[in-house]
């Protein structure tokens, strides 16, 4: 496990990424693409941001051990917003017992990517720890990485989306033009979408979708440490 030290700071609960009703770090989606992650049938086939939104949606609710259920889930498919929540989580004893030791080995699992929003919080909570503690999270980590680490994890996601992806109709994929497919939209209600969207390999191809995610969480929006949402620090000038 590394430290890295930072020096911009983030609220975690305004960095999750989730899926219905999404609030994303950066590079927001279209409007076809958030129909597209917001369908149940995207998420059937993605589990971790459908355990994440699941996890997200409890946890609005106060719902914290239920929350809790899902993140862990999440983070076994990769998800590290999802590792960040529970690490967060475990930090103000939300849900359970409060462990800032494992809350730290979370945290620090959450930014195995370099992902800055996670660095800085892992940063943070590793100053907050004493000598003691310290080495009992480097200890803990072990058992921590052996199951939800990118080694495990990322093969877990990888063989979740090829298996969905033999699924599809092969001749559909990679297409372009008029292609048009319907899906469930809220409600049930079925919605038709740009084909060559829902089957963009970003979604569906393991190393391309790994660099989708990348893309979204390698330098998150700033704000200053919250327990609600992200508040944009602005420049002020004196009164004179």
């Amino acid at each position: 496990m590394r430290w890295i030290r930072r020096t911009t700071t983030i609220g975690l609960t305004a960095l999750a990424m989730v899926g219905p009703g999404s609030t994303w770090a950066q590079q927001p989606p279209d409007a076809a693409e958030q129909q597209i992650i917001d369908s149940a049938g995207f998420l059937a086939a993605h589990p971790d941001l459908d355990n994440r939104g699941r996890g997200w949606a409890a946890y609005k609710r106060g719902e914290y051990a239920e929350a809790m259920t899902y993140f862990r889930r999440g983070a076994r498919y990769a998800d590290k917003p999802s590792q960040g929540m529970v690490a967060e989580m475990l930090w103000k004893g939300e849900g359970g017992p409060r462990d800032p030791v494992l809350a730290y080995v979370w945290m620090d699992l959450a930014a195995e990517r370099g992902y800055e929003g996670f660095t800085v919080l892992r940063e943070r909570y590793w100053q907050a720890l004493d000598g003691a503690q310290r080495e009992e999270a480097v200890e803990k980590g072990q058992a921590v990485y052996a199951e939800f680490g990118d080694a495990v994890a990322k093969p877990r996601i990888a063989t979740v989306l090829r298996r969905a992806r033999m699924r599809m109709t092969g001749s559909r994929v990679g297409m372009t033009g008029n292609l048009r497919i319907e899906i469930a939209g809220p409600g049930g209600v079925p919605q038709s979408i740009d084909g060559s969207k829902y089957y963009s390999e970003k979604f569906w191809d393991p190393e391309a979708y790994q660099a989708w995610h990348d893309a979204v969480w390698k330098k998150p929006l700033e704000g200053r440490v919250d327990v609600g949402d992200v508040e944009q620090i602005r420049d002020t000038q004196p009164e004179d």
